[in-house]
């Protein structure tokens, strides 16, 4: 335990700092989040060359973190680790969960003083119940804020979206202001989300998001083909989702791992996967998909597991059918493939769910044209670098 609270000590040095030498303007942090689980990180106030009226004194911010988190110790329903017994007295420092430091020198503190701030909070997997309150605003040198597997509830301070020091969140519940911050990683998974995924998530360049283990319902948003080229990795598995796997999902192009499985998607897969050459995994298993596999998937050239179980699908290419020669993972069970092992009884195949539904689908002249597009771009670059050659 000692080593794992000095590890995330010396992160949130590093955090502060790397914002201490690179930030030039103060940024007061004024927002909330409300939820179980939300881990947002952000750098401290750079407060050099900074007229000294404009920012709060260090003893009147310990005094005024004393305040905010006594409020919130009052709003806290359900404490079953009695984390929230060491929230006692005045020195925040020493209770469980607070991390304090000096932003000017980096050291660590256990012991409030003038020159010495909040500079994080981990409590995750405290599975405290209960809401956040808007004085958390306050804590504007606070670098990190752990508090994924809780159950905390309620809705989103307006002043959340002030909070522009931040790069990284772990909340429980979903505010749209979340996909409109310059994030690098959102972790919002093993919470009690509900609802539905905001409308703007597409607008997010965070290269990791990982909503996995909620409660989400409703569609993918539109908006999901429109994020950044940086996306690495979604993991939406095992929540509530319905309707089709959206066409943008080809425009990822640097996408590593994708994960929507145990959710009630339907309808055929899109030509687009075509285009996620740097897939490794792949997995759609648990939903209730149809159609059949085609070479434009089973072709992806990155791809070490593919997982289709337990959907709908009516059969597959004859280039899935070489995956295991080339040692890729491939899980096939209990769909509805004629002539193979392990499927789903004949009575459960005879309806295949979302039989009706219409995924909007972008007409191609040729069911490989991402492939085709990778071809072409790389004949011209060798093209173009012969004729440049000596």
């Amino acid at each position: 335990m000692k080593s794992q609270n000095s590890l995330i000590l010396a992160y949130y040095l590093f955090l502060i700092l790397i914002h201490h030498f690179t930030t030039t303007k103060a940024s007061f942090g004024v927002g909330v989040g409300v939820g179980g689980g939300v881990v947002w990180i952000g750098g401290g106030n750079n407060n050099n060359n900074q007229n000294p009226k404009s920012f709060e004194s260090p003893t009147s911010k310990m005094d005024s973190a004393y305040s905010v988190l006594q409020t919130w110790k009052s709003s806290i329903t359900h404490d079953p680790l009695k984390i929230l017994d060491s929230w006692v007295g005045s020195n925040v420092c020493s209770y469980k969960g607070i991390f304090c430091a000096n932003p000017e020198n980096g050291i660590a503190s256990t012991t409030a003083s003038a020159s010495v701030v909040v500079a994080g909070i981990d409590l995750n997997h405290a599975n405290l119940k209960g809401t956040f309150v808007k004085e958390l605003s306050l804590l504007t040198d606070m670098t990190l804020l752990h508090l994924n597997s809780n159950r905390f509830s309620g809705t989103v301070p307006e002043n959340f979206k002030d909070l522009v020091s931040l790069q990284e969140l772990d909340l429980s519940s979903l505010p749209q202001e979340l996909f409109n911050k310059n994030l690098d990683a959102i972790f919002l998974n093993n919470n009690q989300f509900e609802g539905e995924i905001p409308t703007n998530l597409g607008n997010s360049p965070a290269s990791v998001i990982n909503l996995a283990n909620n409660k989400l319902s409703g569609n993918i948003p539109a908006s999901f083909g429109f994020m950044g080229s940086k996306i690495k990795e979604i993991l939406f598995l095992n929540n509530q989702l319905t309707g089709c796997i959206p066409e943008g999902v080809g425009l990822f192009t640097e996408m590593e791992v994708l994960d929507v499985s145990f959710n009630s998607l339907m309808g055929h897969l899109p030509d687009t996967l075509s285009c996620l050459q740097n897939i490794e995994v792949l997995n759609l298993a648990h939903n209730q998909l149809s159609g059949e596999l085609s070479d434009i998937i089973c072709s992806l050239r990155s791809l070490a597991n593919l997982t289709v179980a337990y959907n709908f699908f009516s059969g597959f290419s004859q280039q899935c059918s070489k995956l295991n020669f080339r040692n890729v993972g491939f899980d096939f069970s209990l769909n509805c493939i004629p002539g193979r092992i392990m499927q789903r009884p004949e009575p459960e195949c005879s309806m295949i769910p979302g039989g009706s539904l219409s995924c909007l689908r972008i007409p191609t002249p040729k069911p490989l044209v991402c492939g085709s597009m990778y071809v072409s771009a790389s004949k011209n670059t060798d093209s173009t670098s012969q004729s440049h050659s000596p």
